[in-house]
């Protein structure tokens, strides 16, 4: 059986192929703070700074990757991004700003990548 570790990175490499697949530019991954992570930091055509949270599962019944996004995850997350905001401000137009974005990817139980989903401005 796959490790936790290996399935959250397959999802986060079919994450960057998407959001690069739209014309975005990939500035980080896994940016840590503490014992918070960040998993894909990026820029959209448009130039708006997104922090994107990643979350994969292997698609078995009726669970979804989404559901893995607790209100105290969210928290974290949102704390991490305005940490560096305002550690890198030069990254973030004064016109676009930026925002949090969720992608949720199902892996199918051979392992293949079967579905994403990409939430804006969660």
């Amino acid at each position: 059986m796959e490790s936790t570790k290996s399935i959250g990175k397959r999802g986060e490499d079919a994450a960057c192929a998407h959001l690069t697949g739209l014309g975005w530019k990939i500035l980080r991954r896994n940016y840590k703070r503490k014992s918070d992570e960040l998993d894909i930091i990026a820029k959209t055509p448009d130039e708006t700074l997104v922090f994107c949270e990643v979350k994969t599962l292997i698609k078995q019944g009726n669970l979804i990757p989404e559901d893995n996004l607790t209100a105290h995850k969210l928290r974290k997350i949102s704390r991490t991004c305005e940490f560096f905001a305002r550690r890198y401000p030069e990254l973030i137009s004064e016109e676009k700003g930026w925002r949090i974005d969720l992608v949720a990817v199902d892996i199918g139980m051979k392992g293949q990548v079967e579905d994403i989903r990409h939430y804006e401005n969660i």
